[in-house]
């Protein structure tokens, strides 16, 4: 075989091969002459616009162009004949249907052997799903944009070289500054030189661990204020293998915010200081409940202990008598307890009120010296009073100062060792008097001095101390004073070196009158247990009480004096012994369950018997504080005796209100 023979043999091989690629290929593949004219069609074409080859071939090319678009045609001719190609050139198309079809146009020139052009080849791709998805992403982005330059945030978007790229319109307009002002590291440019480095190392370690980051900074807004934004991103991760590609990031002005928070630092500093101040108090006052525990439960174990021992002693014995005493005695300390833990509520609401009188401070003085005469002599101090006589006389209440002078005593004698001595000295200065008492004994640590007179302070409150009380007495001890117009300072040299507190008390200028009018007895010149009590034979009382132990003691106190008592555990009962039973005084307990005093005494008063409304009555009570008593009083008691009683303050009651006399 010759030579031409191989090479036209190679060349049908070739118009072969280029045959089957144009058939199999999914694009169609068209040609046509300068007339527009179709000369070729492959199944590709077919497949895209609906014609045959037979239906397609000789006819003009204008059947796939829709009527708007019919000037297309002449342009892309007069472009191939003067020898240029088209390339990617995107239109619309109209299948055999009528449908339309977005198209993709390559068209080239075709020329003879001698280089003219004859024609052109056509390759056409169906490109509807591509504009399809290039719709969704444009509608999609345009919602994002909007989206994004709407919300009230500074948005950025960086790339994985975290060189930021992208930003919000919200973000141009609070720094004032364009896109490409701000692309890369440029919006490093408007954060606040003292947070850069902050700012830029936490944006580094966060695109390092591609993990979400938080940081807080200051930007330059557009008119050139500092503003704190705090700023949050998120690593973004897509394409293929959803590999790491950058960050996202939101930023919220938190400036109003900061200021805020500066406006509330001292705000907040007094209300921490506060808070530590209640938990202090707060500490403090269960130390003092725990101590409170401590000193009533101490008297009640000797009370418990004797009165179960005198059961089995007889009575009249010197352990029998013993017993009695010691229990009295216990139970008068328990009392004082009371007294101190009352006074203390009076004296904080503000309701203690005062007896003033003319007086004289020397008498006052001795009487609160014999209450503590017993104490001193028991442990062998020595005692050195000196009573200045030009003091004079001065207004107070002489129950009260007693109280103040018997708290300075009592003191002094429960940390002074036994041999050590009290000085007690009152003195004339200037307007005013001084009354100091001196003692030998255990002194204050100076540390402790400025505390002294606080209430639920004690300068030891553990379990291992050595001294009594509730740390009350000099609380109560400024208070009084303070009512007098008068004050009260202590001074110790430390531990062990005994303490030293001074009364100082104004001199009021007293009237003629005053020196010749009869003045009243003070509390501690009338011995009560003295006067003489009258008999309550023929008195019928009925005692309420929910307790059987008290319902029991108070009637065997008024059988004592002769008179009779019907007993009821409640209020319903009580009323109904009253409408059956001829009774002459009622003494009721406030707190009973269900039914308590002030609603019996009500219903009492709000009957229609004259006889039972003006019942005469007591309330008998351990609610103590001057509150309850006007309470009991307005809801329609005549008298208010707090517990625990004494028995004759409750005869002498009775007595009061169905005015019986001792010489009955």
């Amino acid at each position: 075989m010759n030579r031409a023979d191989t090479a036209g043999r190679d060349a049908e091989e070739l118009r072969s091969r280029l045959a089957a690629i144009v058939a199999s290929s999914d694009d169609a593949i068209i040609s046509k002459n300068l007339e527009g004219i179709i000369v070729t069609w492959n199944e590709g074409a077919t497949r895209i616009f609906g014609y045959t080859p037979e239906e397609a071939i000789g006819k003009s090319i204008t059947i796939l162009i829709p009527r708007e678009r019919l000037e297309e045609e002449p342009a892309i001719l007069a472009q191939l004949r003067a020898g240029q190609r088209v390339d990617h050139y995107e239109t619309m198309r109209v299948r055999k249907d009528g449908s339309l079809v977005d198209i993709s146009l390559s068209i080239s020139p075709v020329r003879n052997s001698a280089g003219e052009i004859i024609g052109a080849s056509k390759i056409a791709r169906d490109i509807t799903h591509q504009k399809r998805a290039e719709e969704a992403l444009r509608v999609s982005n345009e919602r994002f944009r909007l989206m994004v330059d709407s919300a009230p945030v500074l948005i950025w978007i960086a790339d994985h070289t975290k060189g930021r790229h992208w930003f919000n319109k919200v973000w141009l307009d609070f720094t004032g500054r364009s896109s490409d002002q701000e692309a890369g590291f440029g919006w490093t440019q408007n954060v606040h030189e003292d947070d850069l480095a902050r700012c830029l190392q936490s944006y580094a370690e966060g695109f390092d661990t591609r993990q979400q980051f938080r940081s807080e900074y200051r930007v330059r807004s557009a008119n050139g204020e500092p503003r704190w934004i705090i700023e949050q991103a998120n690593p973004l991760f897509e394409g293929p293998g959803n590999s790491f590609s950058g960050y996202i990031g939101s930023c919220v002005d938190i400036t109003e915010a900061k200021k805020l928070q500066a406006d509330r630092e001292q705000t907040l500093s007094a209300e921490r200081a506060a808070r530590e101040e209640a938990e202090r108090v707060g500490r403090l006052k269960d130390e003092f409940l725990a101590t409170v525990s401590h000193e009533l439960r101490t008297p009640l174990n000797a009370i418990l202990g004797w009165a179960t021992l005198m059961r089995r002693l007889e009575p009249g014995s010197e352990d029998h008598k013993r017993g009695l005493e010691t229990i009295e005695r216990n139970a008068r300390v328990q009392g004082q307890i009371i007294a101190d833990l009352l006074d203390m509520s009076r004296i904080i609401s503000g309701k203690v009120q005062l007896d003033v009188q003319a007086i004289d401070l020397s008498e006052v003085i001795n009487a609160a010296l014999d209450a503590v005469k017993l104490s001193i002599e028991a442990k062998k101090l020595r005692l050195r009073v000196t009573l200045d006589a030009r003091a004079g006389r001065l207004r107070g209440d002489p129950g009260r100062l007693q109280q103040v002078f018997w708290n300075l005593l009592t003191n002094a004698v429960k940390f002074t060792p036994s041999g050590g001595h009290i000085d007690v000295v009152l003195e004339r200065v200037n307007s005013h008097v001084e009354v100091t008492v001196e003692d030998s004994g255990a002194g204050i640590k100076p540390e402790f001095l400025a505390f002294v007179f606080d209430r639920f302070r004690q300068a030891d409150s553990s379990t291992t101390r050595r001294h009594g009380g509730l740390g009350l007495g000099l609380s109560i001890v400024k208070h009084l004073v303070e009512l007098h117009g008068g004050s009260v300072r202590v001074k110790s040299a430390g531990e062990g070196q005994g303490a030293t507190f001074v009364v100082a008390l104004p001199i009021s200028v007293l009237r003629v009158e005053d020196n010749s009018r009869v003045e009243r007895q003070a509390f501690s010149d009338v011995d009560v247990s003295t006067i003489e009590l009258p008999r309550l034979d023929g008195v019928r009382a009925l005692v309420v009480d929910d307790q059987a132990d008290a319902r029991v003691l108070i009637c065997r106190l008024i059988e004592e004096y002769g008179g009779r008592c019907i007993l009821a555990e409640s209020g319903a009962e009580a009323l109904t012994l009253i409408a059956q039973e001829d009774v002459n005084i009622l003494i009721s307990d406030i707190g009973m369950p269900d039914f308590d005093g002030y609603d019996l005494i009500r219903k009492i008063r709000a009957t229609h018997s004259g006889k039972v409304r003006n019942l005469p009555a007591i309330a008998l009570t351990a609610y103590a504080r001057a509150d309850d008593r006007q309470r009991a009083l307005l809801a329609g008691f005549q008298m208010h005796v707090s517990k625990p009683v004494e028995p004759r303050e409750l005869v002498a009651g009775i007595a009061s209100l169905l005015n019986l006399s001792a010489s009955r």
